[in-house]
């Protein structure tokens, strides 16, 4: 079972050399925008080896040197993989640590005995798995207060000068750019000291301790004693982080990105995998920094960037349009701006389709998908039983009301995001009805007062009753029934696959497994599909639409020989987070303004994902008012790119089985 298949959807796109070159001249070359020594890698997996390795070539290295290693280490979830991989080469005997110090780089202050905890996690994640000494594990003291608060941190620094300094620093690049708990605002000469967390990092503690109630302090080196460390390993990973990477390594050296900071350190190191590699200019605009294997994707990202760089529609750009902004090269290749421009324009062009399971008795050639077989077995999978609609709610009834043969697959439960008011309004109306109907039954009593019990005295991080869960499966399953009836899909042709990976009753997900992949394989093979449509959007902060997305690209790579996969086309939507960038659309959907109305009245039919959703993110907007403005906003860079306007547009990009 191949179970991390969405780490390469994009290697089709990039050319190895622009992230891995073969020689240190080629290196240079493409990375001169950078100022930070930046490593490229094509998945998080990789990325995490070479970290390992550099930490234990850097232990072994100063051990040498002078007897030990001074390190600080960070916890956060960027790490952990890289940790797994040092704790691996442990074992097989190619470092040890009990010359080792390690100083927390942070701590949650104050720091509760059944609260969120670094040191904790730390010691889950590496420290208990490794031979190093208690002695040498150095962290903030639990028992400080604000009045010794100054005289700690003074300390705590001084500790770390009478070891002879830091070695070694590693930490990850947070999503706003931070460094510990130094986030945006902190001055580059801050010290060990009590800062304030922000909404955004307090949100994604909650998410990843599993904790409602999180601390709105803590405890952090400072970025001056992060400067001072004679070796800095940073990571970040997935698609979400592509902008703060960039602002990072090529923006400007500012507080408001604290990352920054790194480009004044000789020897820090940036590791990163294809992801937040998105908007660096080797990956985005290789063009200004080296000569281009130009294929179609490519031109066209090139002159839609030239159409937003000059503010004109692409039949409007001339030669010396191209030649200022460095793309004389391609003037070269065809001849003149006006060949360029009318093949990217007939491409775009080519995109847009009313018809997305084909159109019958058509000429399909510049289509992008095929007349024949019409109509068609489609299968939408959906990671949430939601996603479906907010992220192709009008593709999806464009389907329907086209006469295809249209099923929705929904992957998990969702059961963790139904809040417990949402919950309790369905008893307080069965509470109600239950003696007019008859259904007052003892089993009934019992689990109403269970119910009633638990929530009365449920605490942050406790994890849903077995029956909870289930009625709030049941929630989740209803609205997902009554939106498929409401845009027309067939009852029997509504499945609820409920993955084994995301029945943990928290948070944190289990890993894919092949049970996950034969339930998804089964209606595959039930099906056979000539449609299906899977959840690319990677940038999910959450992580359930990866493993949703792994769990079936991994089933069709299974059954990528059987005869009806032949005749088989997999799209892939992006849902609340991010769209597909306009290069690499290859099907886009207008949609009317009636048809986004109808869309929006689609999710608002998931009534438990209103207001109360617990993972709305750090956008304020629900998940409807994003999807119109996402929509809108890629309707609109279609029309200021001279095609036609629409009210909206739902875009997709073809998978191609590996």
């Amino acid at each position: 079972m191949k179970t991390n298949l969405t780490s390469l959807i994009k290697l089709d796109r990039i050319p190895r050399r622009y992230y891995r070159p073969e020689n240190e001249i080629e290196l240079a070359a493409v990375s001169r925008e950078e100022k930070v020594n930046t490593k490229i890698f094509e998945s998080a997996t990789e990325g995490s080896d070479y970290l390992a390795g550099e930490i234990v070539r850097y232990i072994n290295r100063f051990v040498a040197e002078k007897g030990k290693c001074v390190i600080a280490l960070g916890a956060g979830v960027s790490t952990h993989p890289a940790y797994a991989s040092l704790i691996r080469m442990h074992k097989e005997g190619k470092v040890d640590f009990d010359k080792v110090i390690v100083y927390n780089i942070s701590e949650f202050f104050p720091l509760a005995a059944d609260g969120p905890s670094t040191l904790k996690r730390l010691r889950e994640v590496l420290l208990d798995h490794i031979d190093i000494p208690a002695a040498n594990i150095r962290s903030i003291d639990p028992e400080i207060t604000k009045e010794t608060m100054f005289d700690y941190c003074r300390a705590y620094e001084d500790s770390i000068e009478a070891e002879g300094g830091l070695d070694l620093v590693v930490c990850e690049l947070g999503q706003n750019g931070s460094l510990g708990f130094n986030e945006p605002g902190s001055a580059f000469n801050s010290q060990f000291r009590l800062v304030l967390l922000g909404n955004e990092i307090r949100h994604t503690i909650s998410s990843q301790y599993k904790v409602g109630d999180v601390p709105s302090t803590a405890i952090t080196i400072g970025i001056d004693n992060i400067l001072r460390s004679r070796r800095i390993l940073t990571m970040a990973w997935g698609e979400s982080s592509s902008d703060i990477v960039a602002k990072t390594v090529e923006g400007e050296r500012t507080v408001a990105v604290p990352g920054s900071a790194l480009q004044a350190h000789r020897h820090a190191k940036l590791v990163i995998d294809l992801g937040p590699a998105d908007s660096l200019t080797r990956i985005s605009k290789p063009w200004k920094v080296t000569s281009c294997e130009w294929d179609d994707k490519l031109i066209r990202r090139a002159i839609v960037w030239l159409c937003n760089k000059t503010g004109k529609p692409i039949l409007k750009l001339t030669d010396k349009d191209y030649n200022d902004a460095g793309l004389g090269e391609l003037l070269a290749l065809y001849g003149s701006a006006y060949n360029v421009n009318i093949k990217v324009f007939n491409e775009l062009q080519h995109t847009i389709t009313g018809w997305p399971g084909g159109k019958p008795n058509a000429d399909d050639s510049s289509r992008p998908e095929r007349a024949k077989p019409f109509p068609k077995r489609v299968i939408v999978f959906s990671p949430h039983p939601d996603d479906d609609v907010i992220s192709m709610g009008g593709t999806l009834k464009r389907l329907v009301d086209q006469h295809h043969d249209v099923h929705v697959a929904y992957e998990t439960s969702g059961n963790i995001a139904v809040g417990d008011e949402d919950m309790m309004r369905y008893f307080l109306m069965m509470d109600k009805i239950a003696p007019e109907f008859g259904f007052d039954t003892d089993g009934y009593k019992r689990l109403s007062s269970e119910v009633r019990g638990f929530v009365d005295h449920k605490k942050a991080g406790d994890i849903d009753t077995a029956d909870i869960r289930e009625i709030k499966t049941m929630i989740r399953q209803a609205e997902a029934t009554i939106a498929c009836h409401y845009i027309g899909v067939k009852n029997d042709h509504i499945h609820f696959l409920r993955l084994p990976f995301y029945e943990t009753g928290t948070i944190k997900k289990g890993d894919l497994s092949q049970r996950d992949v034969d339930i998804v394989k089964k209606l595959l093979t039930s099906v056979k599909p000539h449609q299906i449509f899977v959840a690319g959007d990677l940038a999910d902060p959450h992580g359930t639409h990866k493993i949703c997305t792994d769990a079936v690209l991994a089933a069709i790579d299974e059954l990528k020989d059987a005869e009806w996969m032949k005749d088989c086309r997999i799209w892939m939507y992006r849902g609340a987070w991010a769209e597909w960038e306009i290069d690499h659309i290859e099907m886009a959907v207008p949609i009317s303004p009636e048809e986004l109305r109808f869309k929006r009245n689609s999710i608002l039919k998931h009534q438990s994902q209103m207001e109360n959703a617990p993972f709305l993110g750090d956008d304020d907007r629900l998940f409807w008012q994003r999807a119109e403005e996402r929509n809108r906003a890629t309707a609109l860079l279609y029309q200021n790119l001279g095609l036609a306007s629409y009210e909206a547009i739902e875009a997709f990009v073809q998978y191609h089985p590996l």
